[in-house]
């Protein structure tokens, strides 16, 4: 609500998603804007309202890439997160005991998605006894040639989390955390991660295959396949249309604590 008052926002129309699909943002797109600082301020500000709103996480990684040369197409995008918050500020997340303690990562990735250089989004979630702990919303640093090796990417970061959560966990003596979930929608990333003929075709990404299969091969982790309509980690990689928000919202235990019952 402060950022709204701030912006001078608080009387304008709500909308119901983020960012549009069909926004894309270049560098110098436009003309600069008068006051680089001031999107500075808000950008960071956005980020840290992500810590309760995984679903701006996607939407705020695009503006924060603008920051040294921020436009009037990027300070309207910021402007569109803003209208979006002012939907539902009461919305964040909301942790209950469901009786377990499964520990299930989703890792999703957007393959050459950004416009300007073609890179892939990365995006993961992971959750404890069904209750969102961890995410992440990041362009790749480096540009995939295929979709197996950008899901191949995420897929080795998530497992980096998931072996880096299982050691706090222990040392918290939380729970009987034994093999952890790594859900996919790519059945070849799948195959990678199990098949070791397949190290030959993906040479480039050798030490991520061993890194993820010594994991799976351990029993550590066990990896699975959903389909792309029940993949919850899609909020991190890329615009969604309004309902599939709030299908994944839902899904992630983000409600508004405002809304009528």
């Amino acid at each position: 609500m402060d950022i709204l008052e701030e912006t001078g926002l608080m009387s304008s129309k709500s909308v119901d998603i983020p960012m549009d699909p069909n926004t894309k943002l270049l560098p110098n797109q436009g003309e600069p804007i008068f006051d680089p600082e001031q999107y500075r301020r808000l950008v960071g500000k956005l980020n840290y309202l992500t810590v309760t709103r995984p679903n701006i996480s996607f939407a705020v990684s695009v503006v924060s890439q603008f920051l040294n040369s921020s436009c009037e197409d990027h300070w309207n995008a910021v402007i569109h997160i803003l209208t979006y918050i002012k939907r539902s500020p009461g919305k964040g997340l909301l942790y209950g005991s469901n009786n377990h303690t499964r520990v299930v990562c989703y890792s999703d990735a957007n393959w050459a998605g950004s416009p300007s250089d073609r890179r892939s989004t990365s995006g993961y979630c992971v959750s404890i006894g069904g209750n969102l702990i961890s995410w992440k919303s990041k362009k790749q640093s480096v540009v995939a040639r295929s979709r197996a090796e950008v899901e191949y990417r995420v897929m080795a970061s998530a497992a980096c989390e998931l072996v880096w959560l299982k050691q706090l966990l222990q040392e918290l003596q939380f729970g009987d955390v034994m093999q952890m979930t790594l859900v996919c929608d790519n059945q070849a990333t799948l195959h990678i991660s199990s098949n070791s003929v397949f190290h030959e075709r993906t040479k480039h990404i050798e030490i991520d295959c061993h890194f993820v299969r010594e994991k799976v091969m351990s029993g550590d982790i066990k990896t699975e396949f959903v389909n792309s309509s029940d993949q919850l980690a899609d909020i991190f990689t890329k615009s969604l249309r309004g309902p599939r928000i709030d299908y994944i919202c839902n899904k992630l235990g983000t409600y508004d604590l405002y809304a009528p019952a």
